[in-house]
C-alpha cells in the first residue's frame, strides 16, 4: 500500500514502495512540446510526462536536501506502480541546485524550458525558492516547495507544502512563552528564512511580554561558532530559538556543548534540523533539545508506518523520515489529486482543482487551501531523545490554516 490514503473520491490504493536511484539529466528531448493554455510547455504527448526534482545534492545545503530528493524519487515510483497519472507514467528529471542560489535558478529554466517538465519538485532554502520564483512566474510553470519557510509571501505558480509561519514559528513561541521561557536568544543563518523569521519573532516578543536578549547570524556553511556561543553563555537568555540552516547546526552545537551549555541549562528549539540533521550532527550534542515542525518519524498512525515502513525499504533500515521528506512526499501526490481531479495536465486547470484537495497523509490530514496554494497542517513541537528519534511534546490538535501574511494577528501587523 502507499503511505497513505486519498480522500477526494475515496480511498486509493498505491503500491509497495522500492528502492532506486536516478542519474542526473541536463537536458530532454525538445520535441513534442504542448503549449498549455496558461502559457507553460510541457510534453505531455508520448506515454511519460517528465517531472522536475530540484534539490541541492552537494554543497552544504545536501546535508538536507538529499533525502528530500530520495522521498520525492519514493512517490513517483509508487505512483508509476499504481498506474500513474492519467494513465500516463511520470519520469524523474533530477536537477542540483548545489547549494547555489543562481544555480537553482539556471536549472529551474532547463527543466521547464529543455526538459519539457509536467511540474517540479523542490528547493530548501527561501533563497533557493526566491532565485526560482521569477523563472517558475515567467513561464508560468508550477513549483511544489516542500519545506518550512518564513511566510510573508504568496505565488501563483507555487504551492507551499511545507509550513508557513503561524503553523510552525508562531505555535513555537507560543509553546516555549507557556514554559516560562521569555528571554530569547536569535541564532541563524545569514540569509532570507534566519532574518524574516527573527523580524517576525521580535514582533511577537514585544507584544506577548518575551524579550530578545540577543540577535547573531552565520554564513551560510560557515564552522565557526565559538564567538556567537559565548555571547549566548552570557546573555542570560532563557532559550535559544534556532534558525541556522544546513551543516552549519553541526558546528554549532558541538560548540555549544564544549561550553557546557545543555538542554537542561540553556534549551534550544530549532525550526531545521529533523531526524536527518540529527543522525549528521549526533545525539549526543542534541539530547534534550527541541524542535518544532509538523511531521516526525514517531508521528503515529497507519499511514506513517507505512510511510516509514516503504522509505525504509527502498533506503535502508537506518534512514529516518523527517518533516520536509514527507512534505515532498506528499507533494507529488497532491499534484496528482490536483491532475486527475482538473482531468488535465495543464496549468490552469490543476490550479483552478487544487482547491479543497485532501490527503490523509503520514503527518495527518492535510487540505489545500486554493486562494494561497498552502495547506493546513498540524503543528507539533518534540524533543529530541538518545537513540536519534523526536517525540512529540505538544501538538496544535487540529490542522491550522495557512495564513502566510499572518493576518489574523494584530501584533504582526506592521511586518507585511
Amino acid at each position: 500500500m502507499s503511505g497513505f490514503s486519498m480522500s477526494r473520491r475515496g480511498l486509493l490504493a498505491g503500491a509497495s514502495a522500492f528502492g532506486a536511484t536516478a542519474a542526473l539529466s541536463a537536458c530532454g528531448a525538445k520535441t513534442g512540446s504542448a503549449t498549455s493554455s496558461s502559457g507553460a510547455k510541457a510534453d505531455t504527448s508520448g506515454d511519460t510526462v517528465k517531472v522536475g526534482l530540484l534539490n541541492s545534492l552537494s554543497g552544504t545545503m545536501a546535508i538536507s536536501e538529499v533525502t528530500v530528493h530520495n522521498a520525492l524519487l519514493l512517490a513517483v515510483k509508487e505512483i508509476n506502480a499504481a498506474g500513474g497519472v492519467l494513465g500516463k507514467k511520470l519520469k524523474p528529471i533530477s536537477q542540483d541546485g548545489a547549494s547555489d542560489w543562481p544555480t537553482f535558478a539556471e536549472k529551474a529554466e532547463a527543466l521547464i524550458t529543455d526538459d519539457k517538465v509536467v511540474a517540479t519538485f523542490g528547493c530548501w532554502t527561501s533563497a533557493s525558492r526566491k532565485a526560482v520564483k521569477p523563472v517558475f512566474e515567467r513561464y508560468k510553470s508550477l513549483l511544489f516547495y516542500p519545506v518550512q519557510y518564513e511566510g510573508l509571501e504568496q505565488s501563483p505558480y507555487i504551492f507551499y507544502i511545507g509550513a508557513t509561519t503561524n503553523q510552525q514559528i508562531v505555535p513555537a513561541l507560543d509553546y516555549l512563552k507557556k514554559q516560562g521561557l521569555t528571554r530569547l536568544y536569535l541564532v541563524g543563518s545569514d540569509y532570507v528564512f534566519p532574518r524574516t523569521a527573527n523580524k517576525i519573532i521580535k514582533a511577537y516578543a514585544e507584544a506577548n511580554g518575551m524579550t530578545v536578549v540577543g540577535e547573531d547570524y552565520a554564513p551560510l556553511g560557515s564552522t565557526e561558532f565559538s564567538t556567537i556561543v559565548n555571547k549566548v553563555k552570557d546573555a542570560g537568555a532563557d532559550a535559544v530559538f534556532n534558525t541556522l540552516n544546513g551543516d552549519s547546526n553541526v558546528a554549532f552545537f558541538k560548540e555549544y556543548k564544549s561550553a557546557g551549555l545543555t538542554a537542561k541549562s540553556l534549551p534550544v528549539l530549532s525550526v531545521s534540523i529533523a531526524e536527518e540533521e540529527v543522525k549528521s550532527i549526533g545525539t549526543q550534542y542534541l539530547e534534550g533539545q527541541l524542535t518544532a515542525w509538523n511531521y516526525y518519524e514517531t508521528t503515529p498512525g497507519a499511514a506513517n508506518t507505512e510511510f516509514v515502513k516503504a522509505y525504509q525499504a527502498a533506503y535502508g533500515a537506518d534512514k529516518p523520515t523527517s518533516d520536509p521528506m514527507e512534505a515532498a512526499y506528499i507533494s507529488v501526490y497532491l499534484w496528482k489529486e490536483m491532475v486527475e481531479k482538473a482531468g488535465s495536465f495543464d496549468v490552469a486547470k490543476v490550479k483552478k482543482a487544487s482547491a479543497g484537495i485532501e490527503l490523509d497523509a503520514p503527518e495527518g490530514k492535510v487540505t489545500v487551501d486554493g486562494t494561497t496554494q498552502h495547506v493546513h497542517k498540524t503543528a507539533r513541537i518534540g524533543k529530541i531523545g538518545s537513540d536519534g528519534l523526536i517525540t512529540e511534546v505538544w501538538n496544535s490538535g487540529n490542522p491550522i490554516k495557512p495564513d502566510p501574511y499572518l493576518k489574523d494577528y494584530d501584533w504582526a501587523s506592521a511586518l507585511s
